[in-house]
């Protein structure tokens, strides 16, 4: 009995540990079993949503809130508009809301699976931060300006709309490890040289302490050099002070650090591009053919209904023979009806091959037209010339007599 009881407790404390470290699964198993009841309503809101018309719309929505919001930055614009301003913000913080509610009122628990859908939740939070800022600490709070500059993160909703833009960060996203090895080495390039550089150049009375002072100092002037962005200014200010081989720490530096590590980060930004451009192509290319497959499934179904219909006629009605109810359905065809045919005739590289073999035999055709012609010029040429060399021969032969 004790043993007994001593199980329970021990299968007791497995299941509520378990629990605690798996909420999520937990949480995800229970809720998987259920059942909506509103399937019809969420089967017609996920339409409206997938639809080509609602995703224009919200690009247009947030494009015009960019433009907005540059407006917003003119003080004189704000102030003659801002009844259009107040008015326009709060249409647009509705209609961001209800976007939020209607994805996640299609698939509530797998909306939060999708990164793309986390940045739209932080960008909402974003936008209702000024209104609470402004409700709780008033209008004159120290930090309500970078809230209302925070606002500026709205047209980063068009990501979600724009899947050449998420090539694009995907493949930032698969470049960072390689990015973070590359500027690992940068680092410790330039602490190596920062470390070099105030042991040259950072002497308080001969060298170039503005510059060269301490390490902060020269990681930042090293970032110059790396960037080539006024290194012939600092590379003057060291030569005025007639320091030894400031002309040679500068080049061998801006040789390593611009012209390998900042390449090699170029070019693995573009390898990576280039690759994530080509699986999306892929992708649409795939996309394209399953389209078109549905379709072909489609009207096949629908031709076999058709001829199931014809069969189920021919069974009713009073037809001689199946051709009769063929020929009768003939009738009914029009040249707009789609029309799937699997035989290797009616595909399209071959009726380009067979039309390009028409044509050549076409020209075949004409050319042997012409040599024909020829020919029998030719033959009558020398019909005509027949009866003058008879002649001709007939009068030597009279000669010779």
């Amino acid at each position: 009995m004790s043993q007994q009881f001593h199980y329970q407790n021990d299968t007791t404390r497995v299941i509520s540990s378990s629990l605690l470290d798996n909420p999520s699964l937990v949480f995800c198993a229970r809720f998987g079993k259920f059942q909506r009841k509103d399937t019809q309503c969420q089967a017609f809101v996920k339409r409206v949503i997938m639809s080509r018309l609602f995703k224009i719309m919200m690009i247009s929505i947030v494009s015009l809130n960019a433009f907005f919001v540059v407006l917003w930055t003119d003080y004189n614009t704000k102030y003659n508009l801002f009844r259009l301003f107040e008015v326009s913000e709060l249409v647009f913080v509705s209609i961001y809301s209800s976007e939020f509610c209607m994805k996640l009122y299609v698939d509530p628990i797998n909306y939060w699976k999708d990164g793309y859908n986390l940045l739209d939740v932080i960008i909402i939070i974003t936008i209702f931060i000024p209104y609470g800022l402004r409700r709780f600490k008033g209008k004159h709070y120290p930090y309500l300006n970078i809230a209302d500059g925070m606002q500026s993160l709205r047209i980063l909703k068009l990501i979600t709309y724009s899947r050449g833009i998420r090539t694009l960060i995907t493949a930032v996203g698969q470049t960072a490890y390689i990015v973070a090895s590359v500027l690992i080495l940068l680092f410790l390039l330039m602490y190596i040289f920062a470390i070099l550089g105030f042991c040259l150049f950072g002497v308080p009375d001969k060298g170039d302490p503005n510059n060269w002072g301490n390490l902060a100092v020269a990681f930042f002037t090293l970032f110059s050099l790396a960037t080539v962005d006024g290194w012939t200014d600092l590379q003057e200010q060291l030569d005025s002070r007639n320091l030894p081989l400031s002309r040679t720490f500068t080049i061998t530096f801006i040789l390593l650090a611009s012209f390998v590590f900042l390449s090699m980060f170029v070019g693995v930004m573009i390898i990576h591009t280039e690759d994530s451009i080509k699986k999306f192509e892929r992708e649409l290319m795939l996309e394209r053919h399953v389209t078109l497959m549905e379709e072909k499934q489609v009207i096949v179904r629908r031709q076999q209904e058709e001829v199931s219909k014809l069969m189920q006629m021919q069974k009713n009605a009073d037809y001689k023979s199946f051709s009769e109810l063929v020929e009768n359905f003939k009738k009914t065809l029009r040249h707009t009806d789609p029309m799937v045919l699997d035989d290797f005739g009616t595909s399209l590289p071959f009726i380009d091959v067979y039309l390009s073999t028409l044509d050549n035999q076409d020209t075949t055709v004409y050319k042997l037209q012409e040599l024909y012609y020829e020919i029998v010029h030719v033959l009558s040429l020398m019909l005509e010339d027949l009866p003058q060399k008879k002649q001709s021969q007939s009068s030597k032969k009279a000669d010779e007599k």
